[in-house]
């Protein structure tokens, strides 16, 4: 986890005393709402909450399976000033999303979900749009017929990678990075079609997304101070991105609407995940927002899911 840390350190040391001392001599109007019973987790700090367990040089993953140890499988972290409740077993995780999944079904809305004008399924709050696109991913997107169908893409995008990796003898090479590239290659494919400089660019783009969604940002856990996100330059970052996403998607649904996105096998195309989604608006079956960005928004989370789950199948 990369954390902001010129800004951390600012946040910390010019603002905590300020407001700690707000908070003191402010007014506390007394209120018979009662304590959460949440589940037990480590000592919170003021102002930072649990934020200190992830700034060592341990990946997060370790460090919450560390604490999961110690607190047991549902326990409850504090960062900035957002409450966390962390499931670290199957037996519990069942619980929240199959028998409790409509109680748990809502999203915290982050900043990326603000700038994006059309949110997709991963972002919406529970609610009409997000069943119907609950629905579409579930029996039309992510069905294991659609996971089987695009078993031949992976295996030759597979194929092509242990063939660079054969080419590269006696040299060395970034592994981690070419894999990446490889299930971008792959998620491409399955979504668009082939392989050509426009879907470059867009690959390009969407991994550019993907890496700075991966970045910790202080303005997600401290929604309530506005203007950290004007000081970080996150919020106009994300917009210019969603913006390029949005006209680049534009550009490739409408090309296929009017048929002239031809690919490398001619009449024989295989049916990608753009074509289902058409499909879907034409046939009337399930009601699909009919604009390209929410086509888009859609159509990336399907296929981020769908080839991060079944690359190494």
């Amino acid at each position: 986890m990369e954390f902001e840390l010129s800004l951390f350190v600012i946040l910390v040391s010019l603002s905590l005393f300020v407001l700690l001392v707000l908070h003191k001599l402010g007014p506390h109007p007394k209120t018979n709402k009662p304590k959460p019973n949440l589940p037990p987790g480590p000592w919170k700090w003021p102002f930072i909450g649990n934020l200190h367990l992830f700034a060592g040089s341990s990946p997060p993953q370790r460090t919450l399976r560390d604490l999961a140890k110690k607190y047991g499988p549902l326990m409850h972290l504090r960062l900035g000033e957002v409450d966390n409740i962390i499931v670290s077993s199957a037996e519990m995780a069942k619980h929240f999303m199959k028998t409790h999944d409509t109680n748990f079904a809502n999203r915290p809305l982050l900043l990326v979900a603000e700038t994006n004008h059309n949110p997709n399924i991963a972002f919406s709050p529970y609610g009409e749009y997000w069943r119907q696109m609950r629905k579409i991913c579930t029996l039309e997107l992510l069905a294991a017929r659609r996971v089987r169908s695009f078993q031949p893409i992976r295996e030759a995008e597979v194929l092509d990678l242990c063939k660079w990796i054969a080419q590269q003898e006696n040299q060395k090479i970034n592994l981690t990075e070419r894999i990446s590239m490889t299930i971008y290659d792959i998620m491409v494919r399955a979504s668009v079609g082939k392989k050509n400089s426009a879907n470059a660019k867009f690959i390009a783009t969407i991994k550019e997304v993907v890496d700075f969604l991966s970045v910790f940002r202080i303005a997600d856990v401290y929604p309530s101070i506005k203007f950290l996100t004007a000081i970080s330059g996150t919020k106009r970052k994300l917009v210019e991105m969603q913006r390029q996403l949005d006209k680049m998607m534009t550009n490739i649904v409408e090309e296929r609407r009017n048929n002239i996105y031809n690919d490398d096998e001619g009449g024989n195309k295989q049916e990608d995940l753009l074509d289902v989604l058409l499909n879907i608006q034409r046939g009337g079956s399930l009601q699909l927002p009919s604009t390209p960005v929410n086509i888009n928004g859609t159509l990336l989370v399907s296929s981020l899911i769908l080839n991060s789950n079944n690359f190494y199948k």
